[in-house]
């Protein structure tokens, strides 16, 4: 399965599609402004909320939330005690914890767990520039948790460099 994400969705307060490859509308980036964190939410066509992704408030780094009809889902972090600076840890609720590591900013990372490639996230594939495509490798995993750690780490990606 692969996705279309147009750059820009990372505006907060802006809304944007997110495509499969046949150029069909799958996901809307609903950016939520004038908050004291950043907020998203994931949403089908018909306009359901299929996940919330929001900045955590009151931690020691910088962490994104998704959750799932008002349930925890996963947190997304940037791994401690790392070498590589773009390296994030996405804890699951049931325990089960996935890397993310590459390139952030340049869009070009994967999600794996236990050494196993579950997406890869590249500009590559794509001539249309600030357009990067998820290509979701296994079938069994949920587009949509895939497409909202994608917004997350490259959301704490893009917060840490304005700090820097």
């Amino acid at each position: 399965m692969r996705f279309l994400v147009r750059e820009r969705m990372f505006a907060i307060g802006d809304d944007y599609w997110i495509e499969d490859e046949t150029g069909r509308k799958v996901f809307l980036v609903d950016g939520k402004a004038m908050r004291l964190r950043q907020t998203f939410e994931l949403k089908d066509p018909q306009g359901r909320v299929l996940v919330d992704i929001r900045e955590k408030m009151l931690s020691l780094r910088d962490t994104m939330l998704i959750e799932r009809d008002g349930e925890p889902l996963a947190r997304v972090k940037r791994k401690r005690l790392s070498l590589l600076r773009n390296h994030y840890r996405v804890g699951l609720v049931d325990g089960t914890e996935l890397d993310v590591s590459g390139k952030i900013l340049d869009r070009e990372f994967a999600i794996d767990y236990d050494g196993e490639l579950l997406a890869q996230i590249s500009r590559r594939w794509l001539t249309v520039r600030d357009t990067y495509g998820v290509d979701v490798v296994r079938e069994d995993m949920d587009p949509s948790l895939v497409i909202a750690v994608a917004v997350c780490v490259i959301t704490l990606a893009e917060k840490e460099r304005e700090g820097d």
